[in-house]
């Protein structure tokens, strides 16, 4: 079941468009002129956003019924190519490995041709949900 998005996510456009599997997420965005550095080309701030909440989602996803949150306590990420405005961009983050108290994310992120923008990897800290 698909959550509704945090309100960073709806003002940034990122959109779940998938999670086919109990490990996997799939974001979309499309970029802007709102997202664009000096130079014309998208900042990398943003591609850390959508690798995070991909990843992110990818983390809770993998605990399966289990009510959590997840929190980042690192993210690196490689900027392999410039992104212009009016790209699409898809965010496909797999868990690597997930324990109950860590889970190990990994992401790339490609445009509408299929070619690889970013490459990112985190870690999570899996936390059980009080409601």
């Amino acid at each position: 079941m698909l959550q509704i998005p945090p309100a960073c996510d709806l003002t940034l456009g990122l959109t779940r468009v998938a999670s086919p599997d109990g490990s996997t997420s799939v974001w979309r965005a499309r970029i802007d002129e709102r997202f664009l550095n000096p130079a014309g080309t998208l900042q990398g701030g943003f591609l850390a956003a959508i690798a995070d909440s991909a990843m992110g989602a990818a983390a809770v996803s993998a605990v399966g019924e289990r009510k959590v949150f997840v929190a980042n306590t690192d993210l690196r990420i490689s900027f392999l190519r410039p992104v212009p405005d009016g790209s699409t961009l898809t965010c496909t983050a797999t868990v690597v490995k997930a324990g109950s108290l860590v889970a190990f994310v990994e992401a790339t992120i490609v445009d509408q041709d299929a070619l690889l923008v970013a490459t990112a990897s985190s870690t999570y800290v899996i936390r059980d949900r009080t409601e």
